[in-house]
């Protein structure tokens, strides 16, 4: 059974999702947050796997209730998946910064729902390479100087996991590396968690973030 917390200013949202995860008997729902302070204390005090997350609530917006939650060590195991009403939406990249596993549309297909419940419940990132691709492009500069703290990171990778960090960066499954890398999807695997420990960075939301950010892939050129 998977743990969710609901995080949306809207009752009809919250309950139209509870009715939902409920139904299928695979989720419980652990707790409705109707702004981001709520969010925030209820996550420390039922520890959910996933809080589902609104970017735009009141007293404290999605943001900085996602910073909160992935900053508290006690937390660690938390997932935060984030509502947005547009895949296009400006603050989508910035909660991806802020350290959300991903991001769904609120009017997403049932079944869609669920199973990016499932992925992000399991520790993996929801990003569709299309729209990584896209957020990317439009919200990281091209010409942006990566902290010597980022560059010291990048540096201390190996070719192999530069070569697995660019892929990440596409979006691109660990079965998807593996095949185009003609390596085994454990040694990708392995790979992955070493970069993760490398450059500090959360889950693969954040790896991609860091991709980016420290100049590995130059947005728009891939």
């Amino acid at each position: 059974m998977i743990r969710v917390l609901l995080a949306d200013d809207q009752a009809l949202v919250r309950a139209g999702f509870r009715v939902l995860l409920e139904t299928v008997g695979e989720c419980e729902v652990v707790g409705e947050a109707a702004n981001g302070e709520q969010a925030v204390a209820l996550t420390a005090a039922r520890r959910p796997a996933v809080v589902l997350m609104d970017i735009r609530m009141p007293v404290l917006d999605g943001l900085q209730a996602t910073r909160q939650i992935v900053s508290d060590p006690k937390l660690a195991q938390v997932r935060v998946l984030i509502l947005t009403t547009f895949e296009s939406d400006e603050y989508v990249f910035e909660a991806l910064r802020s350290g959300a596993s991903g991001f769904v549309v609120k009017d997403i297909p049932p079944a869609d729902l669920l199973q990016a419940i499932r992925v992000v419940a399991a520790g993996e990132a929801l990003l569709s390479p299309s729209v990584t691709r896209r957020l990317i492009s439009e919200f990281v500069s091209v010409s942006r100087v990566p902290p010597p703290r980022q560059s010291q990171q990048l540096a201390a990778l190996t070719e192999r996991e530069l070569a697995v960090l660019e892929l990440i960066a596409t979006g691109l499954s660990n079965r998807e590396i593996a095949d185009q890398l003609i390596v085994s999807e454990a040694t990708v695997k392995t790979h992955v968690g070493r970069i993760l420990s490398k450059v500090d960075a959360r889950d693969r939301a954040q790896l991609v973030v860091f991709a980016y950010e420290s100049g590995l892939v130059i947005a728009g050129l891939r």
